[in-house]
């Protein structure tokens, strides 16, 4: 009986820790990222960001424009027409192809791949760091961050920031910190919804189970 009690606690852990989410830790001048990954708009608004101001130096490997399209009910046609730049088949990654060995040159370091950077540094760190880039003439790019000391990356969305202002621009990097969130998991959504069907079956089991092991065992001293 005990084994199925925890196998009942272990079942809910991970929707219990997500719900609680990651926190901000001890992360410097932290700002908690405004993740809802049921917010359409918010994700198109942050797919047209990362495909305008990210890929010019990154890749996301591991999502493909026909998923992007159909998670975030965008018309296959525009994906096609204003998002692939580098290839005509649907189908295929968001990868621009670019040479490793010549970005490690002119940056430093080869730009990583994005796919999983939500999920390796978390939500709130991307944020932060979007939110932290300071002028400082010292750096070859004329910029440094706060949570990235020295960071080689210039700050691609400056001209973005200046733009828009300081709560339009958190708006966007809201957006575009929420499509990248999706893009590490973009089963995420479907993922929780079979989860409420497991946890109530497995819910609803615990009761005939506990029953007929109370019954089981009632003769037995």
């Amino acid at each position: 009986m005990k084994k199925l009690f925890m196998l009942l606690v272990l079942a809910l852990s991970p929707t219990l820790a997500q719900a609680s989410g990651a926190g901000c830790g001890e992360l410097p001048h932290c700002h908690p990222a405004p993740i809802n990954l049921k917010n359409t708009e918010s994700l198109q608004k942050g797919a047209k960001l990362f495909i305008s101001y990210c890929t010019g130096c990154h890749s996301a490997k591991y999502l493909r424009f026909e998923r992007m399209a159909q998670d975030l009910q965008i018309d296959p046609k525009l994906v096609s027409e204003y998002m692939m730049f580098t290839t005509d088949k649907i189908g295929d990654s968001i990868d621009p192809k670019f040479n490793g060995k010549d970005q490690a040159k002119w940056f430093g370091n080869a730009p990583p791949d994005l796919s999983l950077e939500t999920r390796l540094r978390s939500p709130d760190w991307v944020y932060t760091y979007l939110l932290n880039f300071y002028p400082d003439a010292k750096r070859p790019w004329g910029v440094n961050n706060r949570v990235f000391k020295d960071v080689a990356m210039p700050h691609v969305l400056g001209d973005l920031e200046e733009e828009l202002g300081p709560e339009g621009y958190e708006e966007a990097v809201g957006d575009l910190t929420n499509f990248m969130t999706y893009m590490a998991e973009p089963i995420h959504n479907e993922r929780e919804r079979l989860g409420v069907f497991v946890l109530l079956f497995l819910a609803l089991l615990f009761v005939p189970v506990y029953l007929l092991n109370k019954e089981y065992w009632k003769d037995v001293k």
